[in-house]
C-alpha cells in the first residue's frame, strides 16, 4: 500500500505517515515511542495526564450560515468562529509537519445503508490503536486504497492552544466543524475524546436520514428480540445489558431506524474502577494484547493491576474490539427493538424499582435522563443530588432534544416497542437514611419479565405521585417492593421526599422546548 499523502489536509514533509497498521505493529510504535508498557496480560496501558476525562469546557462547534438554526447552542455546543477555526487549524498543521503520523481508516454504524467513512489522523501510535478498536475496521486493503472519508478527526495532544490567541478556554479545545466535515483535538491526551466525537458526528448526521441517534446499551435474545438500555454512569447499563443468556450487540452507541437497529461501534470502552473477575468475567476477560488501558495503576515490576485504585482517577478506562466479548453479535446488526428501559439510581428512594410508560412519559423521562449523585461522591454534596442529563447523553448532543425525542416518539408508534423505568437505586429510605440499594437478583428478575413479556400480561396501578403504571406482581420479586412507599417506615417522610423529587423534574423540564402532551406525562403529583 502506497504511503497515504496528508498534503490535502495542510500537513506537509511528515516524518512517516502509517496507514492503517495492523494491532501488533502499532502496539510496537507505542512502546519504542516510550507512550506506554505491557501489563502481565498483554495489554497496552498508558497514562493521559492532566485530562483524564472529557473536557466539555474545552469543546466547540463552528458557527457557519449553513448549520446555524440546526444547532443547540448553549453550555454544551459552544459557538467559535470559521476564522478563529482556521487560525487554529493551520498552526495545528504547522505543527503536525516532520512529525511521525498514524492514520487509521475505518467506519461508524454497522448498517452499510448507514454507514459514514471516518479518517482520523493521530499523533500517537496509541491513540491510533484505540480508534482502530473502537470503529468498524476494514476487511481488505482494497476497501482504503481509494477511501474518501465522510469525515475527518485530527488529534495532536502535543500542540496546545493559547487562549488568549485562541479564545479559548485552556490549552485543549475539541472543534467540530460540520461544514468542514472536520473535528480537531489538541492539547488532551484522553482517547475518549476521539469516540464521543464521532458520536457527536453521528448524532447530528443521522436524524437528517430518519434515524434515531441513542447513547445507550443494547442485546438481543435468541429469537432475534432486540433490548435497549439507556441510563447514566452508575445506573447498571452495562451490568444489566451483559445477560448471559442474550447476545450484546453493543455496550454504548446505537441508531434505531424503521426497519431495524445497529451499533455504531466495533469496539467497547469500558469503566475499571473496582472491575473484578467474579462481578464481570468478560470485560476482565477483554484486557489482553490488543486493548488499550488508560490511568490504571499497575505495579511496573509484576505488571499487574489494581483496579481499586483511584489516585490517577475514578475514570479508568480500557479500550477494546468487540469481538474480545464472547457473546455478541457480529456485525452489530440487529431488528426493531422490542423493549426499551431506561435505567436511574433513585438514591432518594422514591421511584417504583419498576413502572410501565406510555409513549408520552418516555419522551418525558427520556429527555429528562434522570439519575441521582450520592453524598461524598463530589466535594460539598452531603445529601443524593438530582442528576438531569438530556436524553442521557448531554454532551454529545448538536441537536435540540426535540429532534431526538420526537425520532423516540416516532420509532415507538411504528414498533410497538414497550418501554419501562427501572430503579436500580434505593429502596425503603433515601441513601444514608434508612434506605438499601436494590438487590441485583431483584433488578434482573424486573429485566426478564420487561423483556420477556410477563410483566405486560399482569396488572398495573398508577403511582399517585409520578404517574406510572407500577406493576402489582413480578416473577421473582417480593410484592411488597414493587411499591416504594410500602417498604418506607415514615410514609410521611416518602411522600414530602417523593413531591420534591417531582417538583425536580418539573422544573427541570421547563427548560424544553417539547409538546403540552409531554410535558403533562410527567410526574404531576
Amino acid at each position: 500500500m502506497a504511503e497515504l499523502n496528508l498534503e490535502y489536509l495542510g500537513i506537509l514533509n511528515p516524518a512517516a505517515v502509517h496507514h492503517n497498521m495492523p494491532v501488533p505493529a502499532l502496539v510496537e510504535r507505542a512502546l519504542d515511542r516510550g507512550e506506554g508498557i505491557l501489563s502481565k496480560t498483554g495489554a497496552l496501558v498508558v497514562k493521559t495526564g492532566k485530562y483524564t476525562g472529557r473536557s466539555p469546557e474545552d469543546r466547540y462547534v463552528i458557527d457557519a450560515p449553513s448549520v446555524h438554526d440546526e444547532i443547540d447552542w448553549g453550555s454544551v455546543n459552544r459557538p467559535m468562529s470559521q476564522e478563529n477555526y482556521d487560525l487554529i487549524y493551520n498552526r495545528m498543521m504547522a505543527y503536525l509537519q516532520n512529525r511521525e503520523l498514524f492514520v487509521f481508516d475505518g467506519y461508524a454504524n454497522a448498517d452499510k445503508a448507514y454507514q459514514k467513512k471516518i479518517r482520523v489522523v493521530n499523533e500517537f501510535a496509541y491513540e491510533n490503536l484505540f480508534i482502530h478498536q473502537l470503529l468498524l475496521r476494514p476487511e481488505s486493503d482494497a476497501e482504503i486504497e481509494n477511501f474518501a472519508p465522510d469525515f475527518t478527526i485530527i488529534a495532536a495532544p502535543g500542540f496546545q492552544c493559547v487562549p488568549e490567541l485562541d479564545n479559548t478556554h485552556s490549552e485543549a479545545a475539541i472543534l467540530v466543524n460540520f461544514p468542514k466535515k472536520q473535528v480537531i483535538i489538541a492539547g488532551t491526551k484522553y482517547a475518549g475524546e476521539i469516540k464521543k466525537s464521532v458520536f457527536g458526528i453521528m448524532n447530528y448526521l443521522l436524524p437528517s436520514q430518519d434515524v434515531f441517534p441513542m447513547h445507550c446499551s443494547a442485546n438481543t435474545g435468541k429469537d432475534g428480540d432486540v433490548a435497549l438500555f439507556f441510563g447514566l454512569s452508575g445506573t447498571g447499563k452495562t451490568t444489566l445489558s451483559a445477560d448471559p443468556n442474550r447476545y450484546l450487540i453493543g455496550d454504548d452507541e446505537h441508531g434505531w431506524h424503521k426497519n431495524g437497529s445497529f451499533n455504531m461501534e466495533g469496539g467497547c470502552y469500558a469503566k475499571c474502577i473496582n472491575l473484578s473477575k467474579e462481578n464481570e468475567p468478560e470485560i476482565y476477560a477483554a484486557i489482553r494484547f490488543g486493548a488499550l488501558v488508560e490511568n490504571v495503576v499497575m505495579d511496573e515490576n509484576t505488571r499487574e493491576f489494581d483496579f481499586a485504585d483511584e489516585s490517577i482517577t475514578e475514570n479508568t478506562r480500557v479500550g477494546y474490539p468487540v469481538e474480545f466479548i464472547s457473546n455478541t453479535v457480529i456485525p452489530g446488526v440487529g431488528g426493531v427493538p422490542k423493549t426499551v428501559v431506561f435505567l436511574t439510581a433513585d438514591a432518594f428512594g422514591v421511584l417504583p424499582p419498576v413502572a410501565k410508560l406510555t409513549r408520552e412519559q418516555a419522551m418525558f423521562h427520556y429527555v429528562s435522563g434522570y439519575t441521582a449523585r450520592l453524598a461524598g461522591t463530589e466535594r460539598g454534596v452531603t445529601e443524593p443530588q438530582a442528576t438531569f442529563s438530556t436524553c442521557f447523553g448531554a454532551p454529545f448532543l448538536p441537536r435540540a432534544a426535540k429532534v431526538y425525542a420526537e425520532l423516540l416518539g416516532k420509532r415507538l408508534d411504528e414498533s410497538g416497542a414497550s418501554v419501562y423505568l427501572i430503579n436500580t437505586g434505593w429502596s425503603g429510605g433515601s441513601a444514608g437514611k434508612g434506605g438499601a440499594r436494590m438487590k441485583l437478583p431483584y433488578t434482573r428478575a424486573m429485566v426478564t419479565a420487561a423483556l420477556n413479556g410477563e410483566l405486560d400480561k399482569g396488572e398495573f396501578v398508577t403511582d399517585e405521585i409520578f404517574g406510572v403504571s407500577v406493576p402489582t406482581a413480578c416473577p421473582g420479586v417480593p410484592t411488597e417492593v414493587l411499591a416504594p412507599k410500602n417498604v418506607w417506615k415514615d410514609k410521611a417522610a416518602y411522600d414530602k421526599i417523593a413531591r420534591e423529587l417531582a417538583a425536580s423534574f418539573r422544573k427541570n423540564f421547563a427548560k424544553y422546548d417539547m409538546p403540552e402532551a409531554v410535558v403533562k406525562a410527567g410526574p404531576q403529583g
